[in-house]
C-alpha cells in the first residue's frame, strides 16, 4: 500500500525530527513529501510517531493511502529530489 506523507511543519528542529521519522519509512520525493510503501500496521506506526512530534496548534500533516490499482495511475515528470539515505534509479 502506498502512503504519501505531505507536511508543513513551523519549527525547524520539529521539521528536521519529522523529516527524520519519514526517511525511516519511506523515500523522499519533495522536500515536505514522503512515499512509504508499507502495510497498514507500519502506516499507524508511522502517523504514531509523526504525531508525537507535532504541534498540533502550528503544523499540519496529510496522510493519503493509496490502494495498489491507483497507485499505478500515479504520474510523474521531472526530477526528484532524494535523501543522503536513499539511492534513486530513474528508469
Amino acid at each position: 500500500m502506498l502512503t504519501v506523507i505531505a507536511y508543513d511543519i513551523a519549527d525547524q528542529r520539529r521539521l528536521a525530527r519529522i523529516a527524520r521519522v519519514c526517511e525511516d519509512y519511506g523515500m523522499r520525493v519533495q522536500y515536505s513529501v514522503f512515499e512509504c510503501y508499507l502495510e497498514p500496521d507500519r502506516v499507524d506506526e508511522l502517523w504514531n510517531k509523526l504525531e508525537d512530534e507535532l504541534d498540533l496548534e502550528e503544523d499540519r500533516i496529510v496522510a493519503y493511502t493509496l490502494d495498489a490499482k491507483c497507485a499505478k495511475k500515479i504520474r510523474t515528470a521531472g526530477t526528484m529530489v532524494c535523501s543522503e539515505r536513499v539511492v534513486c534509479y530513474l528508469v
